[in-house]
């Protein structure tokens, strides 16, 4: 009979479901589902699972591609753009606390934004068969049983979803100079300056889920976004920003009155910023809460 070991377990569950669904709070309850059934079997049937760490992940990639489903028509309701949530590095927090689910998640290349962002253009099976196999190395035997296909039509899946991810353009390094000199062209209103580190071509997403103030559309074009920028800055006195870490990469946190309102994280091409992501929805937000201590 196999046992599960829950701290070494859940932490890998946890990092596959948020890589699979883009939130945190998705995540963990996608996990938290997956340990309920199991301890619901009978223990007859718990003895029989020779591997309960595989038995584990094929449940959980199912709940993530049912989830998954069911987004794409919660996503058309979703006031303005849909982003996945953002991750915060509670180590550049004081007074951080107890560990929260969103510490247990390993910051690399592919919980970068811009690498989420081309995840959520993939249909949920493509999006499972490319996480389970390209981001975890699991065999495309295993990632059959998640999916209920043959292991290879996984394997054309897996390879369509890595097309994808080849037409974007590989994004450089997040420089966290270029991010320091957004945030102080940003604090002193200087549009000169903001349109001199964006591209011409720059795109700005901004997700507020109709709960907060933010603007519906894609903003594109240098010009534009530096106008907007300034414009909110004219809006919003008191604001404190932050040069801090966003999915494990150099961003920029709005905070006031303590509590953290603003997340953006960037894309940079040859010293020019080229994409923006803006979370201000609420419920996004809530890994970047203080906690308790």
């Amino acid at each position: 009979m196999g046992t599960v070991e829950d701290g070494v377990e859940r932490r890998q569950l946890l990092n596959m479901a948020y890589r699979l669904l883009g939130s945190v709070t998705e995540a963990e309850d996608a996990v938290q589902d997956a340990y309920t059934r199991w301890y619901g079997l009978p223990d007859g049937r718990r003895a029989e699972i020779l591997s309960p760490g595989a038995w584990l992940t094929t449940v959980t990639g199912r709940i993530c591609l049912d989830l998954l489903g069911s987004a794409r028509v919660r996503r058309e309701r979703y006031v303005g753009a849909w982003l996945p949530e953002p991750l915060p590095d509670r180590a550049e927090w004081d007074g951080a606390g107890e560990a929260d689910p969103a510490d247990l998640i390993v910051r690399d290349e592919s919980v970068a934004m811009a690498f989420l962002v081309v995840l959520e253009s993939m249909t949920p099976a493509e999006r499972v068969a490319f996480v389970l196999h390209d981001v975890f190395r699991y065999p495309f035997a295993e990632i059959a049983e998640v999916l209920g296909r043959t292991p290879a039509a996984c394997k054309q899946l897996a390879a369509s979803a890595r097309r994808r991810v080849s037409a974007a353009r590989a994004p450089a390094p997040v420089r966290a100079d270029v991010v320091r000199r957004v945030k102080e062209a940003w604090e002193t209103k200087d549009i000169a300056a903001l349109v001199g580190l964006l591209d011409p071509a720059a795109v700005m997403t901004a997700d507020g889920g109709g709960m907060v103030g933010t603007v519906l559309r894609p903003v594109e074009g240098g010009p534009r976004i530096a106008q907007y920028m300034a414009a909110i800055a004219d809006r919003a006195p008191g604001l404190e920003l932050l040069e801090r870490s966003v999915n494990g990469l150099p961003g920029l946190v709005a905070r006031r009155d303590g509590a953290v309102v603003t997340v953006a994280a960037f894309e940079i091409d040859s010293d020019r910023v080229t994409r923006i992501w803006v979370v201000r929805n609420p419920e996004k937000l809530r890994p970047w809460a203080p906690q308790p201590s």
